[in-house]
């Protein structure tokens, strides 16, 4: 599987390769972030995920694939603390906002900056159709939360303002993450060795923080335990197809359009509240996730 992935590198075919890896991490994503967003305490939630992602990567990282050498440890301590802190401000962001109201905010915020470190960063070259798509995308989306952010009855104002600003901060470090693990996964040898140690080791955190919660009393299981747990065993398998789909991507593809497409995302996490949870589209929200697939073909067209 190494060589196939290292042989479609830096080919035509190795790019429609990455482009569909995106779009697979796009739906999964949608069905990850509503996940975090139940009836269950997010912190909590976010821990019985990473206690599965923990307990499914070990036997693939210590047995199967080979271990991290030198500086390569380096890298995937780095990309723990990226990825605490992506994970502690979406937490602090769902604990106080809506799923309709955060999510976009988030996935509008990081295509642009994303794009940007990709060409400072990585050397990538984008054309002005290229960053135009993306301001496009990154607009709709933006737009998408706004108009969300109407249709949402406001109880608190102020845990509304604060979830916004934790959405905003989390949609930045989805941007760092992003050429982080692109930068990470490409100087790795072999990118399921980066894959597996960084599934294996950035979840070992909210479980650790999940336990100090319950045992200080500022988290408590809301339900049954078993539905904590399966909940999180769901949202590990679609963790591995979401996060591996879209590194893989950006190892063989060009970061920027890989990012951009993978914010799609927001139209299918639109399209769940539709279908599963009853929400309303409405002419404005349809208009906008028009222009977000508008801007996405503009990157792949640029």
């Amino acid at each position: 599987m190494s060589e196939t992935v290292r042989a479609l590198e830096g080919t035509a075919a190795g790019q429609d390769v990455a482009l569909l890896l995106a779009l697979i991490s796009a739906v999964a994503h949608a069905c990850f972030g509503a996940l975090q967003k139940g009836r269950h305490d997010p912190w909590l939630t976010r821990g019985a995920i990473d206690l599965w992602i923990f307990f499914l990567a070990a036997p693939v990282a210590v047995f199967v694939v080979p271990w991290p050498v030198g500086f390569e440890w380096a890298v995937l301590a780095g990309a723990l603390g990226i990825h605490f802190a992506y994970k502690l401000t979406m937490a602090l962001a769902y604990e106080r906002a809506a799923y309709t109201v955060v999510y976009p905010v988030v996935r509008g915020t990081g295509p642009l900056i994303t794009l940007a470190f990709a060409a400072v960063f990585l050397g990538e070259h984008y054309g002005p159709l290229q960053w135009g798509g993306v301001a496009l995308l990154s607009g709709a989306i933006l737009g998408l939360a706004g108009a969300n952010l109407r249709a949402v009855q406001v109880v608190d104002a102020a845990a509304l303002k604060m979830g916004l600003a934790w959405a905003f901060v989390a949609g930045l470090l989805v941007a760092i993450y992003t050429t982080y693990d692109a930068w990470g996964i490409r100087l790795t040898p072999d990118p399921f060795t980066f894959l597996a140690w960084f599934f294996f080791i950035t979840a070992l955190d909210f479980p650790l923080l999940m336990g100090v919660r319950l045992l200080r009393g500022t988290a408590q299981v809301t339900g049954e335990v078993r539905a904590l747990l399966l909940r999180g065993l769901i949202g590990a398998l679609v963790a591995f197809v979401s996060f591996g789909g879209i590194m893989l991507g950006t190892r063989i593809g060009k970061v920027g359009e890989v990012a951009a497409l993978r914010e799609t995302s927001t139209v299918f996490a639109a399209l769940i509240g539709w279908a599963v949870l009853g929400e309303q589209v409405g002419r404005l929200r349809a208009a906008l996730m028009g222009l977000v697939a508008l801007g996405a073909v503009l990157v792949q067209a640029g």
